[in-house]
């Protein structure tokens, strides 16, 4: 009976260490089971980074994932490599202009590096079918994710960089993709502005739906600030506040703006403006603080009317044939009541003014407020030409140019400052349903989609952190169980032994 019981005490305590050693090699397979990954910057050495971001296999995914640039650059790299330590400065040139706080052009290009010489990446650089070092990889963050490369495949969106061994010759390369012309010496104002750019860059407006959410927010800050909802205006930001539930470009803004829209008789009656920071215009997650479509090269240029120039375009090709004239007045109104600059909204205003016709489609409405938009511009140029107070880096021009629509141009070898263009209305409709419509929101609807898979994510790692459970293989949940059994089978069989022992007699 005796040797029974130790062999039973034996196997549970085999059994138990067995389990702990599953255990323990679980926590080290997932340190931070239940918690969120933190992208760290670090070079193979532990040192201060550089521009580029240091990626390997446990990161690259979640980073181009949380990427917010239209494009990405990899640079497959080996620490050893001679040529790969004399390439570095010449990355970390290219990668100042778009990379960091202070990036003279940011939102652009993600640019990062891997160590394929860290054993940990071979499996990654196998997908990307690197043979030598360095190799340059180019595309748009989501189709890195999960992605790779054979070079047999004509249609994929990931290109091998053919020219980039130096500074100069990367960036010209970049150049010739995106048809910019940046520059190595582009730097960025202490007012945190840049001092080159190229805003008429094709596909550049994909960046803008961020700014359109920063004048949004903007726009709606100075109304609570200046106190400017008044009985008689009060219906005037009601009916533009339901337009853009319906058509902002922005989901953000659209759900924040539905949140205030169902309390606002409350918020108003209760005059605690306040409040409605908790909900927020364009909810809590929208990136502030910076211009990216419309920066300017001085702070108090572009920005803010650039932003709310793209919120109204955006809004109009947006809009049904039967919602034109409502979206039309509403605009109208809105500015004249809402907009701080009074000579703005005035010249604004009386550009309304002088529709006689109510529009009856889209089109009607798409193509007047353009021709406003460039009454304006026109109009503004001659004053800023004359007070010297013109952005040098953007002045204003008709709009759009030859670069971005050749075929809005009935007479291709016209002068685009002609003070009366011969313009083809129908390619114009047609340009600006496509350039405010789906390109303006093409790099947003894949970041919306990559969020909402993040969202969920995160839920079931926050119930996990509520249960405080640990993530383990079925191996070892399995041999705690059987422990867990042994031991209950062991106590009974000792409490069976209590029961059954006679007394001893002395």
């Amino acid at each position: 009976m005796y040797s029974l019981f130790n062999l039973l005490t034996t196997f549970l305590l085999l059994s138990t260490f067995v389990s702990l050693n599953l255990l323990s090699s679980a926590l080290l397979i997932n340190p931070a089971a239940g918690s969120r990954s933190l992208l760290r910057v670090v070079d193979g050495a532990g040192n201060q980074p550089g521009f580029a971001v240091d990626l390997n296999v446990t990161n690259f995914d979640q980073a181009f994932k949380d990427a917010t640039t239209t494009y990405a650059i990899v640079e497959f790299f080996a620490h050893w490599c001679p040529a790969c330590r004399n390439y570095k400065p010449q990355y970390e040139k290219v990668a100042r202009l778009f990379n960091g706080a202070n990036a003279a052009h940011p939102g652009i290009i993600f640019m990062t590096r891997v160590d394929c010489a860290d054993t940990i990446n071979t499996k990654l650089c196998d997908k990307f079918s690197v043979t030598h070092y360095p190799s340059l990889y180019w595309g748009p963050p989501s189709k890195f994710v999960g992605g790779g490369w054979d070079g047999k495949d004509e249609k994929s969106e990931i290109r091998f960089i053919d020219d980039g061994r130096t500074a100069d010759r990367l960036l010209k390369w970049i150049n010739s993709q995106l048809g910019s012309s940046y520059k190595l010496e582009d730097e960025k104002h202490e007012n945190g502005h840049v001092t080159h750019s190229n805003v008429s860059d094709p596909g550049q407006i994909a960046q803008a739906l961020y700014d359109v959410e920063e004048a949004t927010i903007i726009a709606f800050d100075m109304i609570l600030e200046n106190k400017m909802v008044k009985p008689e205006s009060r219906g005037t930001l009601i009916k533009f506040m339901q337009l853009m539930v319906s058509h902002h470009p922005s989901r953000r803004c659209r759900r924040g703006t539905a949140d205030i829209l169902v309390n606002f008789d409350d918020l108003y009656l209760s005059k605690k403006h306040g409040l409605l920071d908790k909900f927020g215009i364009c909810g809590k997650e929208a990136p502030r603080g910076y211009w990216t479509f419309c920066r300017g090269s001085t702070n108090d240029t572009r920005g803010f009317s650039c932003g709310l120039w793209v919120l109204l375009h955006s809004i109009s090709v947006r809009v049904e044939d039967g919602e034109s004239q409502m979206a039309f007045t509403t605009t109208c109104d809105f500015i004249h009541q809402f907009f701080n600059c009074e000579e703005c909204s005035e010249h604004f205003y009386n550009m309304c003014s002088r529709v006689s016709t109510p529009f009856s489609s889209k089109r009607e409405y798409v193509l007047w407020l353009w021709t406003a938009h460039n009454e304006v511009n026109k109009r503004l140029k001659n004053t800023e030409e004359s007070l010297k107070t013109s952005d040098p880096k953007f002045p204003k021009t008709i709009w759009p140019t030859k670069r971005l629509c050749p075929t809005c141009y009935n007479n291709h070898n016209q002068n685009e400052e002609s003070s009366s263009i011969d313009w083809n209305h129908d390619e114009v409709f047609k340009f600006l349903s496509s350039y405010y419509g789906n390109q303006l929101v093409s790099l947003y609807k894949e970041k919306d989609e990559e969020q909402i898979q993040i969202k969920n994510n995160a839920v079931s790692e926050q119930v996990l952190q509520s249960t405080n459970a640990l993530v383990v293989p079925a191996g070892a949940a399995l041999a705690i169980a059987a422990a867990s059994c042994l031991f209950g089978a062991l106590a009974w069989f000792w409490r069976s032994r209590q029961k059954n022992r006679k007394p001893r007699r002395s």
